[in-house]
């Protein structure tokens, strides 16, 4: 299937809708992951360990539920469109307050900030997305759309190598402040989704089979999570298990490579750009194949294939081969990520589509948001600082995790999302 053919396929509003949610799930991840290139940079203004300072990748992962749940419950009540708007101003306002932070206390108060915008963005963007496409190609676009989050560490990988060597490291707007004032720009996307976007079709009709009214109060949408909580809570220990996967192998991967491997911010930023290449293809691709074998078979297989490239990810010795092995593991690990927008709107209950996957995803986030810093001590306890060892082992228990979980469960792939 031609990469462009399902994109011929597509209407101009709904052509539209996919671009907008998947530019603001790059530029929510972009935002993100400035930070996890920046990390050592932040100790030192701060006068704080690296242990100390992965606390506030910890502190974004703790709130994003939060987030999901409000911007969930407004999409849920007022419309898709106009909660992405919010959510993206958001999430650009707080980049920029912690730029400006003026002790390390504040900017964790800021990251969290962050962490409630980031976490709505997922589910709204996603239930705008798979709700304004057709259903045919639709494994390809959940691939696809889940990759705007390795395409925004891509960007971040990007900028950090192009610009962060060139920026001063003294005075108040040190390197990494300038960094996080150029996560400012996603702001911009507003004015697209504002002229270019239509609200979801599904929610519309909804809305005039309600005569006008929004169409879900907050009893009936916390009365469906209800009587779906054994679904909830199985898609919460699933996801889980996939943030542990991502976050494990993203969140320190430039430390450890600047740190373990010695490489040059540049050298990091092309190894970084090489794995989230192998990221971006694994996703489609594997978004694709679960069209033709189903969405938990292609998750088993992506994950487990993760556990033979540990080697090459891990102890390779040259920046040649360490990039060889980002690419395949990114591709395994991002493979299976990629099924997951349209695994979880298909499993999830029609009324409660905006909140019920979102929610789900980011209070995984919230079990496994002291994966960072467990690494990071586990590291410098057993290790002698050296995140080798930590991050392979993360990657043979969280993928057979994954696995595992994944067979447990069910799929209801080509369920109809057309309905609200």
């Amino acid at each position: 299937m031609p990469l462009l053919q399902p994109f011929r396929s597509l209407t101009t509003t709904q052509r539209r809708a996919f671009t907008a949610c998947f530019l603001g799930w790059t530029l929510d991840a972009f935002d993100f992951f400035i930070l996890t290139y920046c990390l050592d940079s932040v100790a030192a203004s701060y006068h704080v360990n690296l242990e100390t300072v992965a606390y506030s990748l910890t502190w974004t992962l703790c709130m994003r539920p939060l987030g999901a749940l409000l911007f969930g419950l407004l999409a849920e009540r007022f419309g898709r469109r106009p909660t992405l708007m919010i959510n993206i101003i958001c999430f650009s306002v707080f980049e920029v307050a912690s730029a400006f932070a003026p002790t390390f206390h504040i900017f964790l108060i800021t990251r969290a900030l962050f962490g409630i915008a980031m976490g709505g963005e997922w589910g709204v963007g996603a239930a705008l997305a798979l709700e304004t496409l057709p259903a045919e190609n639709r494994g390809f676009f959940s691939g696809l759309l889940q990759e705007g989050y390795v395409t925004g560490n891509l960007l971040a990988a990007a900028v950090y190598g192009l610009v962060f060597p060139h920026l001063h490291g003294h005075g108040y707007l040190t390197n990494w402040r300038v960094m996080f004032l150029i996560g400012a720009l996603p702001s911009l996307l507003v004015f697209y989704i504002r002229s270019g976007v239509a609200e979801s079709p599904s929610w519309e009709a909804s809305r005039r089979k309600s005569l006008g009214t929004a169409p879900h109060s907050l009893g009936s949408v916390f009365q469906q999570i209800l009587k779906h909580m054994p679904l909830f809570l199985f898609l919460v220990l699933l996801m889980t298990a996939f943030t542990s996967f991502s976050h494990g192998t993203q969140d320190l991967y430039p430390t450890f490579l600047k740190h373990d491997h010695h490489l040059t911010p540049q050298t990091t930023s092309m190894v970084a750009i090489i794995g989230n290449i192998g990221a971006l293809l694994g996703g489609i691709c594997c978004g694709a194949l679960s069209e033709r074998y189903g969405r938990r078979r292609t998750i088993i297989i992506a994950a487990l294939l993760a556990i033979p490239v540990i080697p090459l990810w891990a102890w390779s010795h040259t920046a040649a081969m360490l990039a060889l092995g980002g690419f395949v593991m990114q591709f395994m690990v991002q493979g299976a990520w990629g099924i997951i927008p349209v695994h979880l709107n298909e499993l999830a209950p029609a009324q409660v589509r905006a909140l019920f996957p979102g929610l789900a995803y980011q209070l995984g986030n919230l079990i496994s948001s002291q994966n960072g810093h467990f690494q990071a001590a586990l590291a410098s306890r057993y290790f002698d600082g050296r995140l080798t060892p930590v991050m392979a082992l993360t990657v043979l228990l969280v993928g057979l995790l994954v696995a595992l979980a994944t067979g447990f469960g069910r799929e209801a792939r080509g369920a109809d999302l057309s309905s609200v």
